[in-house]
């Protein structure tokens, strides 16, 4: 097979490939080139800026880098950064398209069609020599300017692969459409879980509500994933671009709670949305909200709730709980004692890369700390109740962000919706609500407000609302740090010394 071509090209040995591509075959294939040459497949971000691009390699030591034409600027200006302070730079591997036309770039530059043809079938694939050896390397997304590398390792890659099939429910052959970026968590370990069950892979290069639904209609789509971004790009979608699904999808979301009304409309278009919950540290999903019979006969609202839980551990995880991060000690399943949700297992990265420290922080007491604050139901599903770093406190009262950003994502004018805490001279700190509206809609702040009073505590609604557009990771997680900061710049709502009443 082409991929033998990878070791046999290159005579020195090859301890990191790095790959800056979207979700093109290319990228796809060489989730299983790169690990049976004997290296390890470190994917980086396509939305990452040259300087970026540069740390990373530097910090990874990749000694070959594959990227797709569309990216070449990005790459040619990450090695003229890493040219002034090493001499060591990654070969550059040049994947094309056919049918597009070639960017410009230096004679000699070998391409991926050009490695391929250098290969030999005859190569013997380089096995791990032990199962806890290093699969991949995947850098979390980036919300500061120094982002970790987290290591997967063969057996974990393995196990979470074999449970994503389970997660979503795959039969022999399945059809999946590519929305969740292989970059993200080397795509939730689908590449090689699609591979097991034989399935086609549709990749696109970039994402969009039209792309989706034609490519669900052409190539018939049994399956799909992506984060509640795409899912409300799908919902919101102008009726002209949509298409009759074939028959039922099945999308597993991730990646940031999803709105119960995001899962509503879904299920209206045809999509059956299953929720699962992890981070890159847990090689993507870690757990799976499992639907239960009884949940049947409940009403549409219930149910969507009830989905947009994180749930219980899957088959390849050892454990998971929420526990007192000052005891230790697992919280009572009581839906109402919050503590940080934690994880062990071998779907747990091996560790953060040159970061003994960080690592050591990770791991404190035996279990991997998410950074998540929960709840645990009596029936032992857990659910996400806000970051720890966002968990809002005010006049000693704990706000969830999560829950507040659902009731104002139900409003009808609401497209998105982001909570961060405001600083406050008399409460500590209180709800500040960054909105984007619909196109076309409109709505105010007191509004918003009072939409959000009616259906919760009054002291959870928010006091501020400002209109703007979401600041977002380049996995489409809204960055709340930006967010802190435009609301810490506002200053105090009430004065000092003011009344409570």
């Amino acid at each position: 097979m082409w991929f033998v071509s990878l070791s046999s090209s290159f005579c020195n040995p090859i301890n990191d490939v790095a790959v800056l591509a979207p979700n093109v075959p290319a990228m796809y294939e060489l989730h299983f080139a790169v690990p049976m040459s004997g290296a390890v497949l470190c994917t980086l971000n396509t939305r990452h800026d040259s300087a970026m691009v540069s740390l990373l390699l530097k910090h990874s030591e990749a000694k070959l880098v594959f990227v797709d034409y569309q990216l070449l600027d990005i790459a040619k200006g990450a090695l003229q950064i890493l040219s002034k302070i090493t001499t060591k730079l990654p070969h550059l591997v040049l994947i094309l398209e056919s049918g597009h036309p070639s960017p410009p770039h230096a004679k000699g530059t070998l391409t991926y069609e050009d490695l391929i043809a250098k290969g030999s079938l005859q190569f013997e694939v380089r096995r791990p020599k032990d199962e806890w050896d290093p699969i991949s390397l995947n850098y979390t997304s980036g919300t500061t300017s120094n982002p970790k590398g987290v290591i997967y390792s063969h057996r974990g890659a393995y196990l979470n692969s074999l449970a994503t099939v389970l997660l979503n429910e795959m039969r022999s052959m399945p059809v999946y459409l590519w929305c969740v970026p292989m970059f993200h968590c080397n795509g939730w370990c689908l590449p090689w879980a699609i591979a097991a069950q034989g399935g086609t892979n549709v990749c696109q290069r970039s994402v969009t509500a039209e792309g989706i639904f034609h490519n669900i209609f052409r190539h018939k789509v049994t399956h799909m994933g992506g984060a509640p971004t795409v899912l409300n790009m799908i919902i919101n979608s102008p009726p002209k671009v949509r298409k009759p699904l074939p028959g039922k999808v099945e999308v597993m979301t991730g990646g940031a709670p999803p709105p119960p009304d995001v899962i509503i409309r879904m299920e209206e278009l045809g999509f059956n949305v299953t929720h699962s919950y992890g981070l890159t540290e847990t090689y993507g999903p870690g757990s799976i909200c499992t639907w239960k019979p009884e949940w049947d006969n409940l009403s549409r609202d219930a149910q969507a709730k009830l989905k947009a839980r994180q749930g219980v551990a899957h088959v390849g995880m050892e454990d998971l709980d929420v526990k007192d991060p000052h005891t230790m000690k697992s919280v009572p399943a009581d839906a109402k004692t919050m503590g940080e949700v934690m994880f062990r297992g071998n779907t747990v990265m091996n560790g953060y890369l040159k970061d003994l420290k960080a690592t050591q922080e990770a791991f404190k007491g035996g279990w991997f700390w998410t950074g998540d604050l929960g709840v645990k139901h009596p029936d032992g599903y857990i659910e996400l109740k806000d970051r720890s770093k966002d968990i809002i406190i005010s006049g000693g009262e704990n706000i969830s962000t999560i829950e507040l950003e659902g009731v104002i994502f139900s409003h009808p004018a609401v497209f998105e919706a982001a909570v961060v805490g405001r600083p406050d001279d008399y409460w500590g700190e209180t709800p500040c609500a960054f909105v984007k509206l619909k196109e076309g809609c409109s709505a105010t702040s007191d509004e918003i407000i009072q939409f959000c009073q009616n259906r919760l505590p009054r002291f959870m609604a928010p006091r501020t609302v400002v209109f703007t557009d979401l600041p977002k990771t380049s996995t489409g997680k809204t960055q709340k740090f930006v967010l802190r900061e435009k609301a810490k710049a506002m200053g105090s709502l009430t004065k000092k010394n003011a009344s409570r009443l």
